[in-house]
């Protein structure tokens, strides 16, 4: 059955199966080593002892700090000195980092584990860079870089509890500064986690809100890396079964998620089902930061803007963003959108009948439909303008954009 915490933030709920049923932990690497089911949180101790880490510091946001399931999870490090940075909140930024880098000094870490959405991760992962480099983390950013990478990174197990980001499988850390909300990326293989526990038990009390934003980031993801020009059939195929893992389990996550919050319980087979749904999401999630190593598009650079100066909650900016992205960039890749369209309704015959699903889908999952049911105004378009343009995403666009195109593309968001 589904049981609800109700002094939980948010409300948590578990599935427990009966006795008549197994859980199966999967194991895959691409080319993080993933343990994938129902439980794979409770392998954590022995993994850590495999990859012979003493010491944990667990990076985490000060909300999963309080769900009823984690004071169990620290609990269970106890015999690897386990102490937990909470400080991560929102956008991450610079000021967090330094702040969880000043625990893992004191502590004298040498691993980390990293529990939550794709916050926690990447500043998990600017911790890890920062550990045994001097100067500030800045003077790592990709494509701009003062000081080289070139020191030992400990090792990160991720345990995620969003299916948004991916970045537990990712090579990046994208950590905002302080005072003007800008992006900056810091990039090196390194900085792929060395395990990733992905235990769709941890999502299953997520809030419908953050289902629907975090999924709209594994979607556009999914979409941008598909649509992106070059050549890479690997995450082509990759991503077009992730946009068919969202197309089967998204809206159905945040249906269960809506019910729970009313108070409905639900039998083990209604259960069961919503487990699958968000494990479906979770690789759904995982596979789009897999498949964007091909690149993104517009949508981001859009999006990236949008968190820069109204500091929007990434995957939710991406969300609204992404119908208007998509109308601009339909006439250039009519083959491919075709084929997307092909992925969540067969029978399709037109590209077109791809983006009115998304608009449709966004609708069903409660995303805002407009710039302006997120209080953007067309006064703010000439600073959104001056950020998107400046933004990495869109050269890898699979149709140029200018700057009066980016000013089209937030009026129809619009």
């Amino acid at each position: 059955m589904v049981h609800r915490c109700a002094d939980a933030p948010h409300g948590s709920f578990f599935y427990r199966p009966n006795s008549r049923m197994s859980s199966t932990l999967y194991t895959y690497n691409f080319p993080t080593r993933i343990r994938f089911g129902s439980g794979a949180r409770h392998a954590i101790a022995a993994e850590l002892t495999a990859l012979g880490i003493h010491r944990v510091l667990i990076v985490t946001d000060r909300d999963v700090a309080q769900l009823p399931w984690f004071p169990a999870l620290a609990a269970s490090l106890a015999d690897f000195k386990a102490t937990t940075f909470s400080g991560v909140w929102g956008n991450p930024v610079v000021s967090q980092v330094n702040a969880g880098l000043d625990a893992w000094q004191a502590h004298g870490a040498d691993g980390i584990v990293a529990v939550g959405g794709g916050a926690p991760m990447d500043v998990a992962k600017a911790i890890a860079l920062m550990a045994n480099h001097p100067g500030h983390l800045f003077d790592y950013e990709d494509g701009a870089s003062t000081r080289p990478i070139d020191q030992p990174i400990p090792p990160i197990v991720a345990i995620p509890t969003t299916a948004g980001t991916g970045s537990e499988v990712g090579r990046s850390t994208v950590i905002s500064d302080d005072d003007t909300h800008a992006k900056k990326i810091m990039f090196d293989p390194q900085l792929l986690p060395r395990l990733v526990l992905a235990d769709p038990e941890l999502l299953l009390g997520l809030p419908a809100s953050i289902t629907a934003a975090t999924g709209m980031d594994a979607l556009t993801h999914l979409i941008e890396a598909f649509l992106a020009k070059g050549f890479n059939p690997l995450c082509d195929g990759i991503a077009l079964e992730g946009i068919r893992l969202v197309a089967q389990n998204l809206q159905a996550c945040v249906d269960f998620a809506q019910r729970l919050r009313t108070g409905a319980t639900f039998d083990d087979a209604t259960a069961a089902a919503h487990l699958a749904a968000r494990g479906g999401m979770l690789n759904a999630s995982m596979m789009g930061a897999i498949a964007f190593q091909k690149g993104l598009g517009v949508t981001h650079s859009c999006a990236h803007a949008l968190s820069t100066v109204y500091d929007t909650h990434h995957g939710l900016a991406n969300g609204v963003m992404l119908p208007a992205a998509m109308r601009f960039n339909l006439a250039a890749a009519p083959e491919q959108f075709l084929r997307l369209a092909r992925v969540v309704k067969p029978e399709a015959t037109d590209g077109q009948e791809f983006v009115d699903w998304i608009v449709a889908l966004s609708a069903a999952i409660g995303i805002p439909a407009s710039l302006g049911d997120l209080g953007v105004t067309p006064a703010s378009f000439a600073p959104l303008v001056a950020v998107a343009i400046q933004d990495g995403c869109h050269p890898l666009n699979p149709k140029p954009v200018t700057e009066a195109d980016f000013y089209a593309i937030y009026q129809d968001a619009y």
